[in-house]
């Protein structure tokens, strides 16, 4: 049903004249009855009635015309939120600490200069908590690693980066034996409940070093550099580029062979009703990640 059909009812019974509302809406009057007519076909009953040199609302049209005013105000109104949907938004992306630390900055950086008036609201969370948080809704996107499971058709993955693991060392110590390093300098480890923390174990047992000494152990890669930088040990992590390690003085070495790489990307559900703005969000992260 046409709500532009119900407007020229409403404005008849309004005025009681079919010239007057045709008037008010710049149409001729043979339009206003023809918009009429198509009204009565659909409902099945005469709307109006002539009364003298007036028309009208037959019982039936007196109750269509009660409920014009609310519906249409309805529409009014939803027509005025709908149109807000392109001007004021909120995205919520969930991020691990790598990303928060790394190319994140740069991402929104770029999506803000595009999107002024969105605001983004930002969580930090392990990734099994992020993806958890994005299967429910309760987060648009998320930049996290790869679940360790497949997932199903409505989650959507992109990659962004894969960081292989290295031996953070002190610059001096550049051209040492990685494997030698983790066996006789005090180790600083990445957190075992982390995805790369787990790697970095595994690569341990696997190649059969046992370090003289474990110093610490903390979820921060930032502050894992800054603590090699500090001279009080080496450590085994993924290859993060962070801006905020470019000024230590630190060295980053490959290992004699190399494991699989920790990969980071974003995650989100495919039938977001929010697809335009991570669409958008994703390209900026792809920028930054290059």
């Amino acid at each position: 049903m046409e709500t532009a059909y119900l407007k020229a009812f409403a404005l008849v019974v309004e005025t009681g004249s079919l010239a007057e509302a045709a008037r008010r809406l710049d149409v001729t009057p043979a339009a206003i009855s023809q918009q009429i007519q198509v009204l009565e076909r659909e409902l099945g009953t005469r709307l109006l009635g002539r009364a003298g040199r007036t028309v009208a609302p037959t019982e039936s049209g007196s109750r269509l015309a009660e409920r014009c005013g609310p519906l249409l105000r309805e529409v009014d109104s939803l027509k005025g939120w709908i149109s807000q949907a392109d001007e004021i938004r909120e995205l919520r992306i969930g991020t691990i600490n790598t990303a928060l630390h790394s190319l994140l900055p740069d991402a929104l950086a770029r999506f803000t200069a595009e999107h002024p008036r969105v605001s983004v609201y930002i969580q930090s969370a392990m990734s099994s908590e992020l993806y958890d948080a994005v299967k429910r809704s309760d987060l648009d996107a998320a930049v996290c690693l790869h679940p360790p499971f497949s997932m199903p058709k409505a989650i959507a993955w992109e990659l962004l980066r894969q960081e292989p693991l290295v031996v953070l060392a002190a610059e001096r110590d550049k051209k040492a034996d990685p494997h030698e390093l983790l066996r006789t300098r005090p180790l600083i480890r990445y957190d075992r409940t982390l995805g790369g923390g787990k790697q970095a174990d595994e690569y341990l047992r696997k190649a059969g070093i046992a370090p003289s000494q474990e110093r610490f152990e903390l979820s921060s890669l930032l502050a894992i550099a800054m603590m090699v930088d500090r001279g009080l040990g080496v450590s085994l992590v993924p290859d993060v580029a962070s801006p905020l390690t470019s000024a230590l003085h630190i060295a980053k070495i490959s290992l004699p062979s190399e494991p699989e790489p920790r990969r980071f990307g974003v995650l989100w559900q495919r039938t977001s009703p929010r697809a335009r703005l991570i669409g958008s969000f994703l390209e900026q992260a792809r920028l930054a990640a290059r």
